[in-house]
């Protein structure tokens, strides 16, 4: 299989050289650990197997962890579904995304930390103001918060945040409540002239307000609703992105000194395309994505937030109580197998043994 990888060493060195100090730290730290994934420079061990008259030896070298890299992050993926599984209250739900015009990507792209923080924090913001409100729900819900900032053919620099949203929550007397229509929670235009004030307020803060251009507040700015069942699918989703960025290895199909291919699936057509870049367009529109050290891609809000610990914590037992609720309880995560020891793939009679540890290669000081 073709991998991201090979394209950074191919070249990462000719698209380091154009971009000099201009290269943010956060992409030459994803490049440089790309590169390094699963090879001797990080090290490793070595497995013998155990047979008489079998001299199989196989290495295993470790992964680099960057939350950037296609190749890692599979265990990460199923601790955090896991996790969140068994946190996310058992009810129906809504999934809402949130949107920046066109106008602010730019803006976005070079201050990540404070436009897409604010994104994160103003979208949800926006919900529980709302939810406030007894005309919607009267009741603070669980928010779960994922950033985006690709498409699928990493075309455009697309900064948007998807908020599962639970179908309910918790009211001022501590008791859970729905709204009044089961598979419908707040209005779209509503929820995106809230947003909207509160980007500005947040911009105006932050000391960017004054370049973003006037045509971005003479639009409706996006919000888009829809029912999400027992959140199990849009959780499922939204897990697949939440440890690697943009592009998976399985999407390369070519790569080549003029450019490298990859296909993607369609969204409006449902069909698989295909698209070839310059192999330093290719690195360009893949590192634009990556986050500054630090930034949190994941966040909590409402019953989720920690302080609400006690709050979730009822509203978790009051729906489990519920006769109701029967229908909306997501299927449990498998329990984790116990280890097992690897046969041989060479005789297939006796088991990999760890014989030697692999220390991680240091370059020159």
């Amino acid at each position: 299989m073709l991998e991201l990888a090979e394209v950074i060493r191919r070249f990462g060195a000719a698209y380091r050289a154009t971009f000099g100090n201009r290269l943010l730290p956060s992409h030459a730290a994803a490049m440089a650990a790309i590169e390094a994934c699963r090879t001797p420079a990080l090290g490793g061990q070595v497995w013998r197997c155990d047979h008489d008259g079998c001299t199989e030896e196989r290495y295993a070298y470790h992964s680099c962890r960057n939350r950037s890299c296609p190749k890692c992050h599979r265990e990460q993926t199923d601790r955090w579904l896991a996790v969140h599984r068994a946190r996310l209250p058992a009810c129906s739900y809504v999934l809402l995304t949130f949107t920046l015009p066109s106008e602010l990507r730019h803006l976005a792209r070079s201050h990540q930390k404070a436009v897409l923080g604010a994104l994160a924090r103003s979208a949800a913001a926006a919900v529980l103001k709302l939810c406030r409100d007894k005309a919607f729900l009267g009741a603070v819900p669980a928010i779960l918060a994922v950033l985006h900032t690709w498409t699928r053919a990493m075309v455009v620099y697309h900064p948007h945040v998807h908020l599962l949203v639970t179908l309910g929550g918790v009211d001022t007397a501590g008791r859970w409540v729905t709204p009044r229509h089961s598979d419908y929670l707040l209005p779209a235009k509503a929820l995106s002239a809230v947003f909207r004030g509160m980007m500005t307020a947040a911009l105006r803060k932050a000391r960017l307000f004054h370049r973003v251009p006037r045509a971005a507040w003479r639009k409706g700015w996006v919000v888009n609703a829809q029912h999400a069942g027992n959140g199990e699918k849009v959780l499922d989703y939204l897990a697949r992105y939440v440890f690697r960025v943009a592009i998976s290895n399985s999407q390369i199909d070519v790569i080549t000194d003029d450019g490298v291919t990859f296909h993607y699936r369609d969204r409006k057509s449902d069909t698989v395309k295909s698209c070839t870049l310059p192999p330093l367009v290719f690195l360009a529109r893949f590192l634009q994505h990556v986050l500054p050290k630090g930034f949190a891609k994941v966040r909590s809000y409402g019953l989720l937030a920690p302080r609400n610990r006690p709050r979730l914590d009822a509203a978790l037992a009051q729906l489990a109580s519920a006769p109701s609720s029967r229908t909306a309880t997501r299927t449990p995560a498998p329990a984790s197998p116990a280890p097992v020891l690897h046969r041989c793939p060479v005789c297939h009679v006796g088991t990999m043994r760890l014989i030697r540890t692999l220390p991680p290669r240091r370059g020159p000081p």
